[in-house]
């Protein structure tokens, strides 16, 4: 009775890791890509002062609709992932899970964020719903659009004018510029995720900048790297912003000269090392805000 004991504790206990892993929350590099952007719109939205009850909202948000975005995508792709060496072990493409236990898992996470929504204004709740709706059918875009990690970006930055909406009950320009900032800053870290799948992706018949950029894969990073520094050099001259925040941008961009050199072979596991160095720009850019903000 003893090791029947056992063997059912040791059981579920692997059920509940499996569920973690489902959730991606044993990799949370997604959960900062998502969040840095949503915590730079409050800080600017706020001008240093953001809400705690906003804040204590938007970081669960982040943490939920990322983890309801990474169930969607497995369960779309579950008869993909078995084939690519990366996320054969994905729960369920490996058979640990059933879809229904996903999908369980998966309303009710939805429910957590329609709740989490609900305590928002009428303008950030009407974001939301758009958000939620980008969210779930950004799997499928992988299937026909040639360059999938922009509308990664979108899905990822819509944080930014909610974010703006919650605070001031409208989104200004500079929401709007911060915004494209995001889906840029997407196609950067999501292509160094893409290299590394682009010859998988390529024999599967799935889509990915990667694969649509081909040998100017880096050339176009780069080209991505400066539009983004120049929509962040916009939102800090039309706030009029100081040197703490120029500081912040000045590091990020040393970061992005790394990454780049990181990526250079081309080799999947420095690519890979590049993306998941990538939330550190996000890092930079909002210490530069919370020291500038934080100086006035």
């Amino acid at each position: 009775m003893v090791v029947s004991a056992e063997k059912r504790h040791s059981r579920r206990w692997r059920e509940w890791v499996d569920l973690l892993q489902l959730a991606r929350l044993h990799r949370p590099v997604g959960i900062w890509l998502l969040l840095w952007p949503t915590l730079w719109a409050l800080w600017i939205a706020a001008t240093g002062v953001p809400s705690p009850r906003l804040l204590l909202v938007f970081v669960l948000g982040t943490v939920v609709m990322r983890s309801a975005g990474c169930i969607i995508n497995d369960l779309l792709d579950r008869h993909i992932d078995p084939h690519v060496r990366r996320t054969r072990e994905r729960p369920l493409a490996a058979r640990r899970v059933s879809p229904y236990t996903a999908i369980v898992l998966l309303l009710t996470l939805l429910i957590v964020a329609l709740g989490l929504a609900l305590l928002l204004n009428t303008a950030a709740l009407r974001l939301a719903v758009i958000g939620a709706a980008l969210t779930v059918t950004y799997p499928l875009f992988k299937r026909f659009f040639p360059v999938p990690q922009l509308y990664l970006g979108l899905c990822f930055g819509w944080s930014v004018p909610m974010a703006f909406a919650a605070t001031l009950g409208f989104v200004p320009r500079a929401g709007w510029v911060l915004l494209l900032a995001t889906l840029l800053w997407a196609g950067v870290y999501d292509t160094f995720y893409a290299m590394a799948d682009r010859a998988e992706d390529q024999r599967i018949g799935v889509r990915s900048s990667a694969i649509s950029f081909g040998d100017m894969d880096l050339r176009i990073i780069t080209g991505m790297q400066v539009m983004l520094m120049l929509a962040l050099l916009l939102v800090g001259h039309s706030l009029q912003l100081g040197a703490r925040y120029y500081a912040g941008l000045a590091t990020g961009a040393a970061l992005f000269a790394r990454h780049l050199w990181i990526a250079r072979t081309r080799h999947r596991d420095d690519c890979m090392r590049a993306f998941q160095e990538s939330h550190w720009f996000g890092v930079a850019v909002l210490v530069g805000l919370i020291l500038e903000y934080g100086s006035r």
